[in-house]
């Protein structure tokens, strides 16, 4: 079954220009020119054919992979969403995770995925392998509120001072 990869990664857009999809793994080269090389691949859970978050690593050309990360979908709540709309419980083995064998045909194993989290996360560990390979984070957003003054009623001790 396929597990629509390439649709995932484009989903988590990703800034590397230099990078593809083969199979079911995403490679990188962050830092054009360098001998490192950053590999997305999904991790597996104990149940077949399910999937319960991604593995991280960073591989030399030379000395092959030097360090690697697991970063879980319960723990970016990437499923967080999908999971409680259908009422299903943490402690079940289905929570926070796909299936590429039972799923609806028309869509993707991973319908309802909320990619943020898991974007920070691999944002954070390419600063530390790739450093200056991640473009700048937008400024906070700022929101359309405006502070209003809310006087003290009577009875209070600011009221009361003045």
């Amino acid at each position: 079954m396929s597990f629509h990869a390439r649709e995932f990664f484009a989903e988590l857009m990703l800034p590397f220009p230099h990078s593809t999809v083969v199979g079911n793994t995403y490679y990188a080269t962050p830092t054009p020119g360098s001998s490192l090389r950053l590999c997305i691949e999904f991790a597996p859970t104990i149940y077949a054919d399910t999937y319960g978050g991604l593995r991280a690593s960073v591989v030399h050309s030379d000395r092959g992979e030097i360090n690697a990360v697991a970063l879980s979908f319960v723990d970016h709540g990437t499923f967080h969403r999908r999971d409680e709309a259908k009422n299903t419980p943490r402690n079940n083995s289905t929570y926070a995770t796909f299936n590429t064998r039972y799923h609806q045909a028309d869509q993707p194993p991973w319908e309802g995925v909320v990619t943020t989290g898991l974007r920070d996360a691999i944002e954070q560990y390419c600063s530390v392998w790739f450093p200056g390979s991640w473009p700048a984070s937008p400024p906070p957003r700022t929101t359309a509120r405006t502070a209003r003054h809310v006087p003290a009623s009577a009875s209070s001790p600011a009221r009361r001072r003045t």
